[in-house]
Order: C-alpha cells, then structure tokens, then sequence
C-alpha cells in the first residue's frame, strides 16, 4: 500500500486544492503542479486520485474507518473509554446531549465522505473518457466502492443527508443516501461487465480489494438498509462467499484501529465478552467469536483487549465478511416471512466453524433447532449480527431496523457538524436522540 500512496500523494497536489473552500480572494498557481485538467484525463492522474479514495477512507485516526467504528462503538455500547481527556469519544460515551456538532469524530465522518464522493465523481466521469475501457472499467469500479461506502457512512449515522456534494446542498431524508450508493454500484457493475477490469489497472492501485464482490455485497447491504429484502437476497447470492476483499496496511500505513486504540491502551476497548448486547442476546462463554474479536489480558486492566482486525499494525481490515452476507439473507428471508429460508442461512453462520470462514470468524455452535415465530428468527438474526460483525461501524444501522429500544443506545442519529451548519444554511435541525 505505501509505495502507491506515496505516488498518489504527488498526483493528488492539485485535485485536492480543488476542495478547499476559503474566504481568501486572492489565488496562487503553482506552475510546476498538473493541472486538474491534466489530473483527470489521464490514466495515471485518474489512478492517483482513485487511490487517495482509499487512504482518505482507512488510514489514520482522521480516516473514516476509525472514526465510523469509534462513533459506532461508543453509542452502542460496544466500546468502553479508557481516557476521558479523549474529548470526541467522551462525548460519544456519555451521548445524548453531550454530542454536539463540535465532536471531531462526527466531523472527520462528514467531511471524508464529501471528501471520497467528490473526487470519486471526478475519478468516474474522467474514466468514462478513456479509450481503454478496460482499464477505466477497474477506475470506475474502485472509485464507486468508496463513494458507496462514504453515501453509505453519512446515511447511517444522519437523519438527512446532502442530495450532492457542493456548495450550499440541500437535504433528502438518510435512505436516499442508500438509494444513491446502490445506483453507483449499478453503473459501476455494468462498466465492468461491458469490459472486465484490466490486469494493468489491478496491477497499479492496491492488493486486497476484490471489486465486483465488494460492490454486490454493498449493494446487498444497503438494499438491506432501505427494505428492499428481494434485492437484498438478489445481490447477496451473487457475492463469492470463499474470497476475502480488504484494506491492507504495513509498517508505513497501519491500520487505525491498532495505530490508535490496540498499542496505546488509552482510547477504547471492547466492553467485555458480551459485545455490549443485553441479557439472552449475549453470546454464549464458549462462541468462538469472542476469541476472535479479543483477547485477555490477566494483569493490566481492562481484561478484555482489542483483537481481530485490529490486531496488529498490518492486520488487513474487510470491507465486507462472508458472515455479513449470509446473515443478509438470512434477514431478507425472514422479512419476507419465508422463515424455513431464513433459519438455514442463520444456522450457516451459528454452526460456523473458524476454519471453514475465509477470514477466520466461526461461532462454532449447535444449530438453532425447533420452531421459530419471524420475531424470535429476527432476534437471532440480530443477534448473530452483533456479534458476527463486531466492531465493524453497523450496529447502530442495526439497532434502529431491529427496533431495539432507544435505552440500549446512546443516540438515535448525529447532530451535524458546526462545519457544515456555519457554512450551509440548508442544514437541517438536529435530532433530539
């Protein structure tokens, strides 16, 4: 990952001018930087700019990544605080009121995805323009992932969101957000299937990411997230449940979760073993999940430690798990009432072992067996879904369309940041919770 982001970072000189807006009248020219229209006509330019989506995404404690899991941790109760002179995510652990638009964690969320979705649409409309459309294919492939995942960051945790990115934009209710992720997956998915990504364009950007897997299994995802059950279950059957797709880091770029919370042990840790959920939805002692998702530590509090994907410095992070997508249709056919569906696709994830899961993640549980109503098969699904997804950014999504009550979460949904409020006068009220 490092050597592409350190060429991205000089292809991106003058594209990221382009976001600043400022009060100053005056502009300067650097005559030696490419100009954004020499950026985003040419494959190289094009490619830059599509990396830089990804490091804007994953990388450092301003990256979205962190950030998503942190707000998502803390208002679930996923997450203890171990350091309350950490001012965003002490905010966050208290909730309610005490989240306002100054907390930096909902800012960096904010700002990134207008960040990723603007220059993803740059990325987009140059591609189109190539004459190798193979290699613009895989453009548009991987700058449509992170646009999807930045639509999809800012519709899970608001209750409106901007119609476009720009001046002074004005607000649709959060499911269109979704809606908007899923027609970019579409667009990106037939450029691929009218040219199939080149082996030149996979060569230049970095390993780990599977596209058309992730694209399907976003858009089972957020065709979940906006009740579409039967699109859901279409996208989800179409996800390779046996590849991995991944962020990867190194001993240059690491992965946020270790670089800020794992090796300090002074930001967050997980709650304990019962990954925050209550009494009867908890994991049994023996699920193998939770050997997975931490670890022990017998002498230094707290006992329980981050583990799994945020392990190490170079622990790669997935943008999807094969879990999530089976659990998808599990949820789908559940909602659909055809519950003998629904508790085979549940019991693919409950009996999971770690060996047979492409990232490791297995349950390693007897089969739920008897007759379930849909409201007993949903808790389970939830469950599952807790637990399965530790740590990944989407219990809260989860919380509010299981219904759970408001009193097991700390916010509903985000105040908007001071940032867009003083300078977007169509920024909407915030919510109370």
């Amino acid at each position: 990952m490092k050597n592409i982001f350190k060429h991205s970072l000089l292809l991106m000189g003058t594209a990221s001018v382009m976001l600043v807006s400022t009060g100053c009248k005056k502009n300067f020219t650097n005559p030696n930087a490419a100009t954004s229209d020499q950026v985003f006509s040419s494959a190289t330019g094009l490619t830059g700019v599509a990396v830089s989506l990804q490091r804007t995404y994953a990388l450092g404690r301003a990256g979205s990544l962190y950030n998503i899991i942190a707000a998502n941790g803390f208002t679930t109760g996923e997450l203890i605080l171990l350091n309350a002179g950490n001012t965003a995510e002490y905010q966050l652990s208290v909730g309610g009121g005490s989240v306002d638009g100054t907390n930096s964690i909902l800012a960096n969320i904010w700002a990134n995805a207008n960040k990723i979705e603007y220059d993803a649409n740059n990325v987009i409309d140059g591609a189109s323009k190539l004459n190798d459309k193979n290699y613009a294919s895989g453009l548009i492939g991987y700058a449509s992932l992170y646009k999807a995942l930045a639509l999809g960051s800012l519709a899970m945790y608001w209750e409106k969101v901007p119609a476009a990115v720009g001046n002074n934009a004005t607000f649709v209710d959060r499911k269109e957000g979704f809606v908007r992720a899923i027609a970019t997956i579409d667009v990106a998915l037939a450029a691929i299937s009218a040219n199939a990504i080149s082996a030149a364009f996979t060569a230049n950007v970095p390993a780990g990411n599977d596209i058309v897997n992730s694209l399907q299994a976003l858009k089972a995802r957020y065709a979940l997230f906006t009740g579409n059950n039967t699109l859901a279950l279409t996208a989800a059957n179409a996800v390779d449940l046996t590849k991995k797709s991944t962020m990867n880091y190194d001993a240059v770029s690491l992965n946020p979760i270790f670089e800020t919370a794992t090796s300090t042990n002074n930001v967050f840790q997980p709650v304990d073993s019962t990954f925050g959920l209550p009494v009867g939805l908890a994991p049994a002692t023996n699920d193998g999940r939770i050997a997975f998702y931490t670890s022990i530590n017998p002498t230094i509090a707290p006992r329980f430690r981050i583990a799994g994907f945020g392990a190490a410095s170079a622990t790669a992070f997935p943008v999807y798990l094969p879990g999530e997508i089976t659990l998808i249709k599990a949820e789908a056919y559940a909602r659909n009432n055809d519950l003998t569906n629904a508790l085979t696709e549940l019991n693919k994830v409950v009996t999971k072992t770690p060996a047979s899961d492409p990232f490791g993640v297995g349950a390693n549980q007897p089969a739920l067996t008897g007759t379930f109503t849909q409201a007993q098969l949903l808790d389970q699904i939830y469950r599952n879904r807790c637990t399965e997804l530790f740590m990944s950014g989407l219990k809260l999504e989860d919380m509010r369309r299981f219904g759970r009550a408001t009193t097991e979460r700390k916010r509903n949904l985000f105040p908007y940041p001071f940032r867009e409020r003083d300078n977007n006068k169509n920024t909407p009220a915030d919510p109370t919770f």
